[in-house]
């Protein structure tokens, strides 16, 4: 066996994807319908280059795989080259460190144990990390490929990761997008264990909502708190007229699909390990959804996937409780969109019950045309039907405290504060009160949407939206009896990216 030539006798080379993560959405629920394999624990030991390379020792066996080569999907071709048990002669132990493209240091001893080459000659060297990895791995058969998922421990830190691989690499992509990783990068060994050792993870979430497509990266920093790299929206208008015929129509499509494609290739940018996208309301009750989620996998190679109004709700409120900390007594957190609203009722940490309906911005702006000025018995029309549709509420008891979040909340918000650049700082934890709204709310009222671009703290594009949000906030008020409600700048995308990538 050598470190440089052929492959190790009876393993033929396969082509690889392999992602890092907490939790991958509906790929569990998939693997969850397989037939499952042995389960096989093992401790091993990997060692990284400051070139990107790696080797490991599993099963006191020296086990080296050198990347022959990435196809244009970003598979990776790994050759297995070598495996040898200890102690290593010195020639052995020179191929080792050629595979982590690192200059061997003297060699003294006829052979060399495990320990021994540890201690003497890896641990002494700054160009190569010492990382012991706990392994709990499950083997699959998915689609003709050969599949795993492993539960890690990393330095007292978890993990979990999934491989596909075979010889047939088109096999592997359409694995890979049947079970839905493909909005993942394919992440070898090698750079996701650096990740989770140095705790300088990234990852990407996207929020494809009725409105507006919400956009985030953060980073893990080494206490295990989200540190945000990119946080913002675009406003595509998804739902535009889909309360007409039911379907999603060709050109807010196309905003939204452009949209996307510029946050991945973002995201792509800022090296995440991975991207989780999902759809709401939208795309819930759209006729054609399956076109629109093959329309935007086919333009961005991300696969959205599409979650309940109660599972929204429940992001919604992790989100909350992370970004505002511990709350006592009963709570509600509610998020207002473009094409419906969840609301979670709970108590501290636990979720006592949670929902989502049907009243979003855009649809009573269609019907009542909130876009421009509307005279006063207009709104109160529109105020009326949000009240019938927020029915649900009626008849609940005062919670100790509200909190509200969504586009409309953060947009009355920064006009509140006069933010001409949006200020994530300053609106988390604000407090919108019932004076502040009713004012609001005759400003946009008697206002066209060019007359509200001009207001300070609005976003422009929301400007068609922001009456018919403000009125359904100022209704939930009204039905769970609050003056005031606490603003939380995080939503979903935030509680997605806890959810799936670790707290």
């Amino acid at each position: 066996m050598t470190c440089g030539g052929a492959a190790v006798a009876g393993i033929i080379p396969r082509w690889e994807w392999r992602v890092f993560g907490a939790d991958f959405g509906a790929a569990e629920g998939a693997f969850a319908d397989l037939t499952p394999g042995p389960i096989a624990e093992s401790d091993e030991v990997y060692l990284l280059s400051a070139a990107g390379s790696n080797v490991k020792v599993r099963d006191g066996l020296m086990d080296i795989k050198l990347l022959r080569e990435v196809d244009g999907d970003g598979l990776e071709r790994w050759e297995p080259v070598m495996k040898a048990g200890f102690a290593l002669p010195p020639a052995e132990v020179s191929r080792v460190f050629d595979a982590l493209d690192v200059v061997p240091p003297p060699l003294t001893r006829a052979a060399y144990t495990l320990g021994q080459f540890l201690a003497e000659l890896v641990e002494p060297s700054d160009a190569v990390r010492v990382v012991r990895v706990h392994k709990r791995r499950q083997r699959y058969t998915l689609a003709n490929c050969m599949a795993e998922v492993a539960d890690l421990e990393v330095d007292g830190r978890v993990a979990r990761t999934i491989a596909i691989e075979s010889e047939d690499s088109a096999a592997v992509i359409a694995a890979v997008r049947g079970v839905g990783l493909d909005g993942h990068s394919n992440t070898s060994y090698p750079r996701g264990l650096a990740a989770l050792a140095t705790r300088a993870s990234r990852y990407a979430v996207i929020d494809v909502g009725t409105n507006s497509v919400k956009f985030h990266i953060a980073e893990r920093d080494p206490d295990g708190s989200w540190r945000a790299i990119v946080d913002r929206a675009e406003i595509t208008r998804l739902g535009e007229s889909l309360g007409d015929q039911g379907v999603i129509s060709a050109e807010p499509l196309e905003r939204t699909v452009a949209a996307i494609a510029d946050m991945v290739e973002e995201a792509r940018r800022h090296q995440v390990q991975a991207t989780a996208a999902v759809g709401t309301a939208g795309l819930r009750i759209a006729r054609n959804r399956d076109e629109v989620i093959a329309a935007i996998r086919t333009r961005t190679g991300i696969t959205v996937e599409v979650i309940s109004g109660e599972e929204e709700s429940r992001l919604a409120y992790l989100a909350a409780r992370a970004g505002l900390g511990a709350t006592e007594g009963s709570l509600v957190v509610f998020d207002t969109g473009g094409g419906s609203s969840q609301f979670t009722f709970g108590r501290g940490p636990q979720v006592e019950e949670r929902f989502s309906v049907n009243v979003g911005a855009v649809r009573y702006t269609e019907h009542f045309g909130l876009a421009g000025a509307v005279a006063p018995e207009v709104l109160g029309d529109a105020l009326a039907a949000i009240a019938a549709d927020l029915a649900r509420l009626d008849g609940r008891p005062r919670p100790d405290a509200l909190v509200g979040m969504g586009g409309a909340v953060t947009n009355m918000t920064a006009v509140q504060l006069g933010l001409a650049s949006y200020d994530p700082d300053r609106v988390q934890g604000a407090v919108l009160d019932r004076a502040e709204l009713d004012r609001q709310i005759e400003l946009y009222r008697s206002r066209d949407a060019e007359a509200r671009r001009g207001i300070v703290g609005l976003q422009p594009k929301r400007a068609e939206v922001i009456l018919a949000g403000a009125c359904i906030v100022r209704t939930v008020m009204d039905k769970l009896g609050q003056q005031s409600l606490t603003v939380s700048d995080r939503g979903l995308r935030h509680g997605l990216l806890i959810h799936r990538f670790g707290a």
